[in-house]
């Protein structure tokens, strides 16, 4: 399963960021039937996150993550991509606010996802294929 998050926040830039899903993820099935949706960015450190209309049932979480994952914040039905360190992050760890679900990962360079101001729209659709 793919989906692609395009990111617009002004006439001329977007970004558009293509996101392979785990196929054996409930929540990234779920993620996948709800798109098209639109939300808008909220930044914490080196993390963009932004609600979805999923609320997601129960699967493991995991407590740090690696850069280019994408996750599924429980607490706030949000996606969230990462691309560095957040406020409590270690030496070394990328930390969510807390435990997240992985559902997959960008497929660009995640340094791209600097590019993205707070307050940008994004659209998230589906993608056939796998």
């Amino acid at each position: 399963m793919r989906m692609a998050l395009e990111f617009d926040w002004s006439d001329q830039e977007k970004l558009v960021v293509p996101v392979q899903l785990r196929s054996e993820s409930q929540v990234a099935r779920a993620l996948w039937e709800a798109a098209p949706f639109r939300s808008r960015v909220q930044l914490w450190g080196d993390e963009i996150y932004f609600t979805t209309p999923v609320t997601a049932p129960e699967e493991a979480t995991v407590e740090t993550v690696q850069e280019g994952m994408v996750a599924y914040w429980p607490p706030g039905r949000a996606l969230c991509l990462f691309y560095g360190p957040t406020p409590i992050s270690g030496p070394g760890e990328i930390r969510p606010a807390s435990p997240v679900v992985p559902v997959g990962r960008c497929e660009v360079d995640p340094q791209e996802l600097r590019k993205v101001p707070e307050g940008a729209q994004v659209l998230v659709r589906s993608e056939s294929g796998n």
